[in-house]
């Protein structure tokens, strides 16, 4: 039985799979079961951000487990305690972290604080939180309520209670009341788009709320970890949100997902935890990343990679303007605006049969999210094997 037949058999059909099983890779290269190679412009949907088999990475993991991979969240674990220093640090906030598995975990502890926080003995309780239609904060059953797209709220209910979709951030402020505790929002949307918020209008977003009382929590599972050039998109858009949530990049393939947050008195003992999460595992590879990562920005290798990459997506956007109709993204977050939905997937399959992996999103756009680490060689091989891919696409 090979693969195809044993995944068929025993494995869930939730995902669409794409017909390759890759079976090793180096920084942005990756060979599949029959050898052939590829470019990866995806990352693992903006995962892998210090590159696949990363040295530093791996020597990092290998000592952590050598030693102690967990023993839980009832004693101290010193990666963890380093990790949460490292990551706040960074970040330039005044902040305490929890650390979970994934994106939406992340996202469901966000919601828990803002919830707890609005409960107010003798106010009025505030459980209210407004997102974004075209948002994306996860799948379980309340992230992806929380989610702004009616297609993924089918068959699941009935689903948590509370939660207002706006259709941008101007419509916010008339969705406001006596109830809403938050407002949540990714300040690029990364499965609706690639669509990079207004900054002014954040800005004044984040003034309002501060002005009525109300959170702002910010989703960063995937612009956070440096993706936008900042080791946030906050620090891009110059805000001080209330709660920010990591994952994908911060762990370098590692799950893991982390809450930070002013609000350090909301929660206490048993409000929350997790079994699995900031284990010795996870964190030492996010001490190992954050600092791969922050010698990347300090250097200037970090902006120089962020520049050459899209000045070669714009010579390739000019080039087949017949296929797409707007560049979009910041940083190494980026995508292209395809005319149809038959042409994005038709430029996937093709640029897979010519050595070059991309992802798809949300408006028909063509997502581009290679490791923070990829070359010049590496972007340039890319480029050529996507040129020939889009060649006999009219």
């Amino acid at each position: 039985m090979d693969i195809k037949q044993l995944d068929k058999k025993y494995v869930l059909p939730t995902y669409a799979r794409a017909d390759v099983e890759f079976v090793s890779g180096k920084n942005a290269r990756l060979r599949d079961s029959n050898g052939k190679g590829y470019v990866d412009f995806t990352s693992g949907i903006g995962v892998v951000s210090v590159g696949h088999a990363n040295e530093r990475v791996n020597t990092a993991i290998t000592k952590q487990i050598s030693n102690i991979t967990h023993t839980s969240n009832l004693y101290y674990i010193a990666a963890q305690a380093k990790a949460a220093q490292k990551v706040v640090e960074a970040s330039g906030y005044d902040m305490q972290c929890f650390f979970g598995n994934s994106g939406a975990e992340a996202n469901e502890g966000a919601i828990k604080i803002a919830r707890k926080w609005g409960e107010r003995d003798g106010e009025i309780k505030k459980y209210k939180i407004i997102t974004l239609k075209h948002s994306f904060h996860g799948r379980t059953i309340t992230t992806v309520k929380a989610t702004g797209q009616e297609a993924m709220h089918n068959y699941f209910g009935p689903f948590p209670d509370g939660f207002v979709y706006a259709d941008d951030i101007a419509q916010i402020e008339s969705l406001l009341d006596d109830h809403t505790c938050a407002v949540m929002i990714e300040l690029v949307q990364g499965e609706g788009g690639v669509q990079p918020q207004d900054k002014e209008a954040v800005q004044n977003l984040e003034k309002l709320l501060k002005s009525k009382d109300i959170l702002l929590i910010v989703d960063e599972v995937q612009t956070g970890g440096y993706r936008t050039g900042e080791f946030l998109a906050c620090g891009f858009y110059d805000i001080s949100p209330d709660i920010i949530t990591l994952a994908k990049g911060v762990g370098g393939g590692v799950p893991v997902g982390i809450v930070m947050t002013s609000l350090k008195d909301v929660l206490s003992a048993g409000d929350h935890g997790s079994t699995f999460g900031g284990n010795f595992l996870s964190t030492a590879a996010v001490c190992e990343v954050m600092d791969i990562l922050k010698d990347l920005k300090n250097s200037g290798e970090l902006a120089k990679t962020i520049k050459y990459f899209n000045d070669e997506l714009e010579k390739f956007y000019t080039s087949h303007k017949n296929l797409f109709t707007q560049k979009v993204g910041i940083g190494l977050m980026c995508g292209l605006r395809v005319k149809d939905a038959d042409t994005l997937s038709s430029i996937i399959t093709n640029a897979k049969d010519n050595g070059v992996m991309v992802l798809k999103a949300g408006k028909n756009t063509l997502r581009f999210l290679p490791p923070l680490t990829i070359t010049k060689e590496e972007i340039d091989e890319g480029f050529k094997s996507l040129n020939n891919a889009v060649s006999t696409i009219n």
